[in-house]
C-alpha cells in the first residue's frame, strides 16, 4: 500500500501547445550560464584574456550538446522504430538525432566529447597543460549537470523505480514503455537525487579549488569531479529504471558500467596529485 505521494504534474511547455521553447531548455541554458560565471572568476585570477573564455564557451556548448546527444543515441537508443509503441528509432529517422530539445542526453557521451575538445583547446588556444583546463572546467560542469537533471525532472524522464517512501513522486506525464501507457505509480525522483548530488559536488569542488588551493595540484579537482559525479551516478542508478533492454538482464546497468572507468580514473588522478604534492 502506497503512502501519500507528491503529484508531479509540471509541464515542460513554456507556451501551451509549443514543444519549444521549453522549461528543459531554459534550465539547460541556466546551468551553462552559471558555469560561465564560475570559470570567468578562475580565468580572471589566472590573468587570462577574456577572448580565451569566449572560445572556451563555444567549445564547451558545442561539445556538451554534441557529445551528450550522440552518447544517448549510441548507448541507449532506441535505434529502430518500435511498431508496438510508435517510438521513433534514431537510425530509422536520423533527423531525430538533432532534436535535442526533446530530451535524451547522456553525461558519459558529454564527458568523452568534452575531453577531446578541451585537449585541442589546451594545446592550441591557451597553451596550458591538459590538466590545467580540466581542473578549471570541473566545477562549472557539475553545476550545469545539476540543472540538466532538473530539466529531466520537468520532462518526466529518467524516473526511479516504484517506492512507498514519503517523498515518492507520481509522474503524471511518464510514459512507461513496458506497459505502453502513462504510469503514475509512486516512484523515486531519481533526477532530483542526482541534481542534489551534483550541487553538493559543485560546492565540494569549489571548496577544493579555492580553499584548498586545488588549482596548484594538477589533476586533483578533475579527479575529484570524476569520483563525485560518476560515483553518485553509479549509486543512484540502483533505484532508476533501466534505459535499455539489456539493463534488465545485466547485474548492473549501462550507466553504471560506463561510470566505473571514470571513477577509477578519478581515483588515480587524486592519488597522483596528492603524491606529487607531498614529494
Amino acid at each position: 500500500m502506497f503512502n501519500q505521494v507528491i503529484n508531479w504534474d509540471v509541464t515542460p511547455e513554456l507556451i501551451e501547445g509549443w514543444k519549444t521553447p521549453n522549461l528543459y531548455g531554459l534550465l539547460f541554458v541556466t546551468g551553462l550560464i552559471l558555469g560561465y560565471f564560475v570559470i570567468k572568476k578562475m580565468y580572471k585570477k589566472d590573468g587570462l584574456d577574456e577572448k580565451h573564455l569566449d572560445t572556451l564557451v563555444l567549445v564547451m556548448v558545442v561539445s556538451i550538446i554534441r557529445g551528450a546527444r550522440l552518447g544517448h543515441v549510441f548507448f541507449y537508443g532506441p535505434y529502430f522504430d518500435d511498431p508496438t509503441t510508435g517510438e521513433t528509432g534514431y537510425l530509422s529517422h536520423p533527423i531525430s538525432i538533432f532534436k535535442v530539445w526533446e530530451g535524451g542526453l547522456a553525461s558519459h557521451g558529454a564527458v568523452v566529447s568534452i575531453l577531446i575538445a578541451l585537449y585541442y583547446y589546451s594545446k592550441k588556444v591557451v597553451n596550458r597543460p591538459y590538466l590545467w583546463i580540466l581542473d578549471r572546467i570541473s566545477a562549472p560542469i557539475a553545476i550545469a549537470g545539476c540543472f540538466i537533471r532538473l530539466g529531466n525532472l520537468v520532462n518526466h524522464e529518467i524516473v526511479g523505480v516504484q517506492t512507498n517512501v514519503a517523498w515518492a513522486f507520481s509522474f503524471t506525464r511518464f510514459y512507461n514503455e513496458e506497459l505502453h501507457m502513462y504510469d503514475i505509480s509512486p516512484r523515486h525522483p531519481a533526477q532530483l537525487y542526482e541534481a542534489i548530488c551534483y550541487l553538493m559536488a559543485f560546492l565540494i569542488l569549489i571548496f577544493i579549488y579555492w580553499k584548498k588551493q586545488g588549482y596548484t595540484k594538477p589533476g586533483l579537482v578533475f579527479g575529484s569531479f570524476l569520483v563525485l559525479i560518476f560515483g553518485a551516478r553509479f549509486c543512484v542508478e540502483f533505484i532508476k529504471i533501466g534505459q535499455t533492454a539489456r539493463d534488465a538482464v545485466l547485474p548492473i546497468n549501462t550507466g553504471q558500467i560506463l561510470s566505473i572507468p571514470l571513477v577509477l580514473t578519478g581515483l588515480y588522478l587524486i592519488f597522483r596529485a596528492l603524491k606529487n604534492d607531498n614529494s
